[in-house]
């Protein structure tokens, strides 16, 4: 999820697990624990594009990660809040809640989380977008009211559960549901037109869960399409062909292979300037209004020094401000 959503989540969780005892402290230990797995963007500067892909979410997202670093922050903090009432247990207890329940938000997204690192399983339940208004801002609202509190006003404990428990049903249980009802609003438009399919991946849209998308495998191609709870017309199909043939010699390359395994063959190829572009399908395209639009993530091709290299293409954002309206006129409906 976004840095907002996390902090919040970690303020929330801090307050929850230690507030009482330390007040809006517990709040600001627990957003900066809500902060740290996301250093793992900052360290995948130093690394190519792929590797720093495979990064994203891994090891600083696991459970391994956070019983072995809660208790050296909870150290840290003690040393730095000389609270007599507070041990150094107490603050790894928060801070270690604070670190795991950052992945745990995480796993619903579409990116998902190495939860179990190491072993090679990626949690994704794509239920909710990154960026969720709906799932934030009462969470803050909440958190706010809680935080003008004094510590031992049980109002602020109350306000706080509040939060944690509207945030929890509208991700655990709405979201899950919206999801199980427009796959099958697919799955049936899909019947409908007598379209055969191999398998199906939903997610939202960008900022609501309301509009879902859809990505439909055939053995040529594959179908993208979207729907809103306010549709009225029939669910329509855009057909995106595979040009998985456009690898020629890189076909079984290594550094291929391990894109493809990132986007768990939700993938497409495509040229471009006489460049081989390599789409990512599981995040759709920037504009789910334009068939033409280019994908969120896609990457160039090329060979350095002998080896395969993936380049991330450059984005246009002097029109993102145009994306918001034309996002807002699908979601209610076509």
């Amino acid at each position: 999820m976004d840095s907002l959503t996390q902090i919040v989540l970690g303020a929330a969780v801090g307050e929850a697990v230690l507030g009482k005892k330390a007040g809006n402290k517990a709040m600001l230990y627990g957003a900066i624990a809500g902060t740290i797995p996301d250093l793992d963007t900052f360290v995948g500067n130093f690394f190519d594009t792929i590797t720093a892909i495979e990064i994203h979410r891994g090891f600083s997202h696991s459970i391994v990660f956070s019983v072995i670093f809660a208790p050296i922050f909870g150290w840290i903090i003690s040393k730095i809040e000389s609270n007599p009432d507070i041990s150094w247990k107490n603050w790894s207890w928060l801070m270690f809640w604070g670190l795991f329940t950052h992945p745990l938000l995480d796993a619903h997204t579409t990116w998902g989380t190495q939860l179990f690192w190491p072993f090679d399983l990626r949690l994704a339940y794509k239920n909710i977008f990154v960026i969720d208004p709906l799932y934030t801002l009462p969470f803050l609202v909440f958190l706010i009211l809680a935080m003008r509190r004094n510590r031992l006003d049980p109002k602020r404990k109350k306000y706080n559960r509040l939060g944690l428990i509207i945030s929890s049903i509208y991700l655990l249980i709405i979201t899950p549901a919206l999801k199980f009802y427009t796959f099958q609003k697919f799955e049936d438009a899909l019947e409908s037109q007598d379209i055969e399919y191999y398998r199906m991946d939903t997610r939202p849209a960008p900022l609501n869960s309301i509009l879902w998308s859809a990505n439909i495998e055939r053995e040529e191609d594959f179908l993208l399409a979207d729907y809103s709870l306010f549709d009225t017309l029939p669910i329509s199909f855009q057909s995106i062909p595979k040009n998985h043939e456009l690898a020629g010699d890189w076909r079984n390359n290594e550094n291929l292979e391990r894109l493809i395994d990132i986007s768990n063959g939700w993938y497409t190829l495509s040229t471009e300037d006489g460049q081989l572009i390599y789409n990512d399908l599981r995040f759709g395209k920037m504009d789910v209004t334009n068939a033409d639009a280019p994908f969120v993530f896609s990457y160039i091709l090329s060979e350095e020094h002998g080896e395969l290299v993936a380049t991330e293409t450059e984005k246009e954002l002097e029109d993102a401000g145009n994306l918001l309206p034309k996002l807002w006129q699908r979601i209610l409906g076509n």
